[in-house]
């Protein structure tokens, strides 16, 4: 018996199989995954155990969870061929990963089942992600369970209203962009005082990562690491007083409000 089907085998869907399997929340037998390409579903099958379906339909006989891993662009047509489907319990699930896919619309297609849309990230695919929660209609306490359990697989999760999921696409969608772009700037900035190119990433890539670490254990503020770090007239002040004159905190900000206005224009 199938207890989550998953359409789209893409590399987000990749992820969060893999690490349900391998935390023992499924067993591969457990799973059945759809995608158009021949190629991806023999991959997925040799690489998982999990079974494919040549036909999205077939993933409808999912008990527990339904995951749609798709483009946006086509979920209409997907929407469309999977109401045709008679499998389909209503106890099951509808859990959607589609960026701009709107609770009214998915409950719309799916008019009977509980939805929940869900805004994973990329650090999911290391299971290191944050994944943002928003709950329709028909959900209840078990079927959000059932949801945590799935993405805490791939990392940690948040519980929001549908109206911020456009934030938080521009903060924790977008922002494994900012952070590489604060990595690679780090780095050249290493090579610019003479460093080697492999010593100055390596230290750019460990002192980001450590950093993450120590606020994340410690609970420490950002601010107060930065003010212990920073000494009287020292070599800290004097960068933090250069990425001030750069507007370096502003262009962080205004970046992820223009991602979450940019999120608001592709959902309307």
């Amino acid at each position: 018996m199938f207890k989550l089907g998953v359409i789209g085998g893409g590399v987000m869907a990749e992820a969060i199989i893999s690490r349900l399997i391998s935390a023992k929340i499924y067993q591969p037998a457990e799973i059945i995954i759809s995608d158009p390409q021949l190629e991806r579903r023999n991959y997925l099958s040799q690489q998982y155990g999990v079974a494919i379906a040549d036909n999205n339909k077939q993933t409808t006989q999912a008990t527990e969870a339904l995951l749609l891993a798709i483009k946006p662009q086509i979920f209409s047509a997907i929407a469309t061929e999977l109401a045709e489907a008679e499998t389909l319990s209503k106890n099951t699930v509808i859990l959607s990963i589609l960026a701009g896919v709107t609770l009214n619309k998915l409950e719309a297609a799916f008019p009977h089942h509980p939805v929940i849309r869900i805004m994973p990230n990329t650090p999911a695919t290391v299971g290191a992600g944050i994944s943002a929660i928003a709950s329709g209609k028909l959900v209840q306490p078990s079927h959000l369970d059932l949801t945590r359990g799935i993405f805490q697989a791939v990392g940690d999760v948040v519980e929001v209203a549908e109206t911020l999921m456009d934030a938080v696409t521009g903060l924790s969608g977008s922002g494994p962009a900012y952070v590489a772009i604060l990595i690679e700037a780090l780095a050249d900035g290493g090579v610019a005082s003479g460093l080697p190119r492999p010593i100055a990433a390596k230290l750019a890539l460990s002192t980001v990562l450590g950093t993450a670490q120590l606020l994340s254990e410690s609970k420490l503020h950002p601010a107060e690491l930065k003010d212990r770090v920073t000494s009287p007239g020292g070599t800290t002040i004097a960068g933090v007083s250069q990425l001030e004159k750069a507007g370096f905190r502003s262009a962080l900000i205004e970046a992820v409000k223009a991602a979450t206005q940019r999120s608001k224009e592709l959902g309307s």
